[in-house]
């Protein structure tokens, strides 16, 4: 719920703001800019974890969290509600990481893959409840939704009663070797900032879309982004099932065919019924490839240095989500919105080949299995 909860609300968030300088583009901002201080913190968070231990920081990041989150509600200035989303951002990425760390504490092997998967099944499942009231709050005024990050004070108190902090991460930072993880880790970071710079334009343009095509009711818009949180959890459920019959390689050239028949679903058509089609895929990639990530760097980061690797996947996942519009968005001055969405889909469907050529090529390859 972090950053696409608003997702319904920038239409008309952007008529409020429209006279000031800018406006427009601070407020697509807003949507992405959390993104750039999750990635920031994220990465201090993890190193600083590894040496302190899981949970001391979990507190204070989710009371943070209610406070940055509301700022829109109660704020008039958009670069006052710009800080609000900083630190947002930073309490986001204290927490993700943190969370991510102890799943790889507490779980191993296929237990491990296996709760990776309902881990973001349940994240998509939360996008699904928070982004569709996103929508319906939007209908009675832009600001309400902002009060859906109050909720991260009713997580609080469960918290301390259920997550206990690991012996071995007690213990770890003692451990005076140095660690290294495999080259290869890097590729995964990469291809995670990649798929969500690519991914990412959908929540910032799809409201703005609907609209051009008649779709007027904030929370139709709502439920569209909802739905691919709601496909993500489909495929997130199955995660574990899928990785008993594929490789690493082989889920993020499944899912790079899956965002590209997303994309393509985009470009041709004009309709409703067709967003929400490439909603499915989009969601049913994506469902897919976070999980596969997520369990990669788990098996691939040395335990002393879990929570900083942990922390760098984080960086790279919000970095991409900061980037994307920055990166995407200027294309629309030379191109359609369907052109870009074409152009993408064609960009996908090579990556997800190069993925099986790769797994063809060196099918016994271990450390990418």
């Amino acid at each position: 719920m972090s950053m696409i909860t608003i997702s319904a609300s920038l239409p008309d968030m952007t008529k409020t703001f429209e006279h000031q300088p800018n406006g427009a583009a601070l407020v697509k901002l807003s949507l992405s800019f959390p993104g750039l201080f999750i990635a920031l913190s994220a990465i201090i968070a993890g190193i600083i974890i590894d040496k302190i231990g899981r949970l001391k920081l979990l507190g204070a990041a989710l009371i943070f969290y209610a406070i940055g989150g509301t700022s829109g509600y109660y704020l008039d200035d958009i670069y006052l509600i710009l800080a609000g989303r900083a630190l947002l951002g930073i309490c986001v990425g204290i927490t993700m990481t943190i969370v991510t760390t102890l799943v790889a504490d507490y779980y191993q092997g296929k237990a491990r893959q296996k709760f990776a998967g309902l881990q973001i099944a349940v994240m998509s499942i939360g996008g699904i409840i928070f982004i569709t009231l996103g929508g319906v709050l939007a209908d009675i005024g832009w600001r309400v939704p902002f009060l859906l990050y109050l909720f991260s004070l009713l997580i609080l108190p469960a918290t301390y009663l259920f997550l206990k902090e690991p012996t071995v991460s007690i213990n770890v930072h003692k451990i005076s070797e140095p660690k290294k993880s495999p080259a290869i880790i890097w590729l995964v970071f990469g291809n995670v900032m990649l798929i969500w710079i690519i991914f990412f334009i959908i929540p910032v343009q799809i409201p703005f879309y609907l609209k051009s095509i008649g779709i007027e009711k904030n929370s139709l818009i709502g439920i569209a982004v909802a739905s691919a949180t709601f496909f993500s959890a489909i495929s997130s459920f199955s995660f574990s099932r899928i990785k008993d019959m594929f490789g690493f390689r082989q889920i993020f050239g499944i899912g790079y065919i899956f965002l590209a028949l997303a994309f393509l679903s985009f470009a041709f058509g004009n309709s409703y019924a067709m967003v929400l089609l490439g909603m499915l895929f989009g969601g049913l990639g994506m469902g897919l490839m976070i999980p596969n990530a997520n369990v990669w760097v788990m098996q691939l980061a040395p335990l002393e240095i879990r929570g900083r690797e942990i922390g760098r996947l984080t960086t790279f996942w919000f970095m991409g989500q900061f980037l994307s519009p920055l990166v995407l968005l200027p294309f629309l001055d030379y191109f359609t919105l369907a052109q870009l969405f074409y152009g993408l889909g064609i960009i996908l469907f090579v990556l997800g080949f190069l993925f099986f050529l790769w797994y063809w090529s060196q099918p016994s390859l271990k450390p990418a299995k």
